[in-house]
């Protein structure tokens, strides 16, 4: 095993990853703030989490990649114990008779960029600065080992009345969604998962790398700005080299928990440049698609974020509600889920909707 460097990672970079997260998750994920909460606990009682890049992977290293599975109204139910996630872990441990060098999160997006760290505490390994997926999404073959081909199994999932289940084998990443997802919806819509162990080759070559890292650089950029009493999305923005979509107030919220997902939909009416349009949101779990005045103007992959007017922090698909000040920018979204076969997993027609993909950030799109 090469020595890898590990950086010790602060409680306020723990602080600034909750708010880049919570902007990451695209309204899903979870929210970070229990997981946060969790977190500033353990911090106090002296425990320490340290990150390490994935470039200093051995190839044959075992990486867990975790995550909760199920929908965020109902995550915001139960509270985050860090125990959960780190049993899911050592699950994967006997079944597979392995010993991870490290944890990653399936996404950085929402409350599941944290998972890792929740998990790393109680483990005593490092969490690596990297996902699968630069964001949150939804379903379980929506990550870039899906795209990469790699193997979808074995699937442990954990919940804390004592229940605990494996999907040994499925033949194909949506055959995995569907029969881990049935079991958390038995589990009452959320649990505690960690997904096929991953080698440190397939993390090098298959991950997002330094998500973590841009999810900390993110949540930096808005506390700073609201520190200066400056405009904490333009900040965004030009840190991340966003767009910003619409400006409004939401009028109106639809939304069910249905087999283990938050669905529905969000209005906004516009204002200052925007008055008198509107712009509709539909999400399964996380924005997937931007309507203004009935035409889409902006679809999953791209990161679709809305953020609160006035201090940029992220608004999560179970916490809008009506008469919020809201804002809805665009993030440009990792290069393996704009390829042709990312489209296939991540697309507009991943989700249903009869629609082709244009990025916000193709060079078409930037000299229009």
């Amino acid at each position: 095993m090469s020595k890898a460097e590990l950086k010790t990672i602060s409680l306020d970079e723990i602080e600034a990853l909750a708010v880049g997260a919570w902007i990451l998750g695209t309204g899903g994920g979870g929210s970070p703030y229990l997981g946060l909460l969790n977190l500033r606990r353990l911090y106090a009682e002296g425990t320490r989490v340290q990150l390490m890049s994935p470039l200093d992977l051995d190839d044959d290293d075992w990486v867990a990649v975790v995550s909760n599975m199920g929908a965020p109204l109902v995550g915001q139910e139960r509270l985050a114990d860090s125990r959960n996630i780190a049993r899911a872990v050592r699950m994967q441990e006997e079944i597979n008779n392995i010993k991870f060098r490290a944890v990653m999160s399936v996404e950085i997006g929402g409350g599941n960029g944290v998972q890792a760290l929740m998990a790393a505490a109680h483990l005593g390994i490092p969490v690596i600065d990297a996902d699968c997926m630069g964001r949150a999404f939804p379903e379980a073959q929506m990550t870039s080992v899906a795209i990469g081909g790699l193997r979808p199994y074995p699937c442990t999932l954990y919940d804390p009345r004592g229940i605990e289940a494996v999907v040994t084998k499925v033949p194909t990443w949506k055959w995995m969604e569907r029969a881990s997802r049935k079991i958390c919806v038995e589990m009452g819509s959320i649990a505690s998962t960690s997904k096929a162990p991953r080698t440190g080759r397939e993390v090098k070559d298959w991950g997002i790398h330094f998500t973590t890292t841009k999810a900390i650089r993110i949540g930096r950029a808005v506390q700073e700005a609201n520190r200066r009493h400056e405009d904490p999305i333009a900040a965004l923005l030009a840190t991340e080299g966003g767009k910003k979509l619409f400006t409004g107030k939401i009028v109106d919220v639809a939304r069910r928990t249905t087999e283990g997902f938050l669905r529905g939909t969000a209005m906004v009416d516009g204002s200052d440049a925007d008055r008198g349009t509107k712009l509709k949101l539909s999400f399964q779990n996380e924005w997937i698609v931007a309507w203004r005045d009935e035409e889409a103007i902006a679809t999953s992959p791209d990161l679709i974020c809305v953020l609160d007017s006035v201090n940029g922090h992220g608004i999560g698909t179970e916490t809008i509600r009506y008469g919020q000040r809201v804002t809805v920018v665009a993030l440009p979204a990792p290069a393996v889920l704009t390829s042709p076969r990312g489209l296939e997993f991540v697309g507009p027609r991943a989700f249903g909707y009869d629609l082709d993909f244009h990025s916000l950030f193709s060079p078409a799109a930037a000299g229009a």
